[in-house]
């Protein structure tokens, strides 16, 4: 059965480990990844597995070659986007997230790239952090914390 749900999209992710933390998440939560093509590894990578444990194979998986493909075929509402980098002009705990949410995350090295991001102004959150000392937090972290978020506001609290 498919019905409206929250979907984790990484674009070019980097780190197999973060893939596949971020994966085992969404088997837990009943969520969708979606990831963008080039990786920094092997989909096959036993380390992706290995990060993803024995949940790897629920996973539902959604590959793209690129940024452009995927949203030719998934054609998502402008307001179902919400894109997550450090310099976000808000918190990730400010928006209504709709049911049919698009979680999007760069990879580790670079975030996401800048055609992405662009007209996108007030799509653009960060996950904040009280410490000057750090400047970003772990992938498979902050998607973590973000999707609780987002799943608490449809809950109501």
């Amino acid at each position: 059965m498919t019905y409206p749900r929250m979907k984790i999209v990484l674009v070019t992710p980097e780190i197999p480990h973060n893939t596949g933390a971020i994966g085992r998440t969404c088997v837990a939560l009943d969520l969708e990844l979606i990831l963008i093509k080039p990786y920094g590894f092997s989909i096959d990578d036993t380390t992706v597995k290995r990060a993803g444990a024995r949940y790897w194979k629920y996973i539902q998986l959604s590959q793209y070659d690129n940024w452009n493909s995927f949203l030719a075929d998934r054609k998502p509402s402008r307001e179902s986007l919400y894109f997550f980098e450090e310099y976000g002009a808000e918190s990730f705990y400010t928006p209504d997230y709709i049911q049919d949410s698009y979680l999007v995350f760069g990879c580790e090295s670079k975030g996401l790239p800048i055609n992405i991001l662009n007209g996108m102004d007030n799509r653009i959150f960060n996950v904040p952090m009280r410490s000057p000392l750090v400047k970003s937090l772990n992938l498979a972290n902050a998607a973590t914390a973000v999707v609780y978020q987002a799943m608490r506001t449809q809950l109501g609290g």
